[in-house]
């Protein structure tokens, strides 16, 4: 309410506060962005709810409002190629000489690692224990079950319960994940379960934001463009696709719906399957 709706509207009286205003409003924040107006429109809603229940206003404006509609995106992923030239950019950013302060820890490198070898979005990665690890069974596996939250007034913690109650997963690690995961615990020295996999030089949990940051640093630094954390788990999802199917790819990113996936987060091949050759041949070949 604050952020969002009072700026526009703290100098009106409720009487003032009319369709054609609430929809240009919302028209114009879509324009920024789709999430920003969604918010504003459930936050003015109600706000106008309150009014018409305490007989100050006859209706809710809102309820003759257009409906926003949200601008088609083409999920993006990384290629082979371009996560190679990532990998290689932060290795070099890790082995850089330093004249002064602290080396790098290389736990940058470790969380892409991680990222690209279960899925899991950047906040579910930070909030890894080393008791959701199992590194020495048949099949190693790590367990996806929180997330980090930073809240303005509150210290960055571990939130005991990622996004649904979907995304809890156990997921097998392929041997790049394990191999980064076993350098960073070989590094920190940590052996209490509840510590966290990865961590700031005090312990604490390392923030979004600031992997972010340091992230865009790095790239930035090395000339590459547009790479953030959740278009590493676009990638995951595109290429378990191509290999297995959406309903594979929906189960490792903890999506209650693999059309969720398909839309969002699989890249679109515009090549079909060579399959479809042979099964013509088959059915119309031999007609002609």
């Amino acid at each position: 309410m604050r952020s969002l709706v009072l700026p526009a509207f703290k100098e009106l009286t409720l009487r003032e506060i009319g369709v054609a205003r609430c929809d240009y409003f919302l028209k114009q924040l879509a324009k920024r962005s789709y999430s920003r107006a969604k918010h504003a429109r459930v936050v003015l809603r109600l706000a106008l709810s309150l009014a018409v229940r305490h007989e100050i206003l006859p209706r809710n404006p809102m309820d003759h409002v257009a409906r926003l509609h949200r601008k088609k995106t083409i999920p993006d992923a990384f290629t082979i190629g371009e996560v190679q030239e990532i990998r290689v950019a932060i290795k070099a950013w890790e082995s850089r000489r330093m004249l002064a302060g602290p080396r790098p820890d290389r736990q940058l490198g470790q969380i892409v690692e991680v990222m690209l070898g279960t899925s899991a979005r950047i906040g579910e990665v930070l909030a890894i224990r080393l008791q959701d690890l199992d590194l020495e069974g048949p099949i190693p596996t790590a367990r996806i079950a929180a997330t980090i939250i930073s809240r303005k007034g509150e210290p960055t913690h571990r939130q005991d319960h990622p996004k649904t109650d979907r995304s809890v997963r156990r997921v097998a690690l392929p041997s790049f994940a394990l191999q980064a995961i076993r350098s960073r615990l070989l590094r920190s020295g940590d052996t209490e379960p509840d510590a966290l996999l990865f961590s700031t030089r005090v312990g604490t949990p390392h923030t979004t934001n600031n992997i972010r940051r340091l992230l865009r640093d790095v790239m930035d630094a090395a000339g590459i463009e547009n790479v953030t954390p959740h278009r590493f788990r676009r990638t995951v999802a595109t290429v378990v696709n191509d290999a297995q199917g959406a309903l594979l790819a929906s189960e490792l990113l903890g999506h209650t719906d693999p059309r969720i996936t398909m839309q969002h987060y699989i890249q679109r091949s515009e090549t079909v399957n060579p399959v479809t050759a042979e099964h013509l041949e088959w059915a119309f070949g031999r007609a002609g």
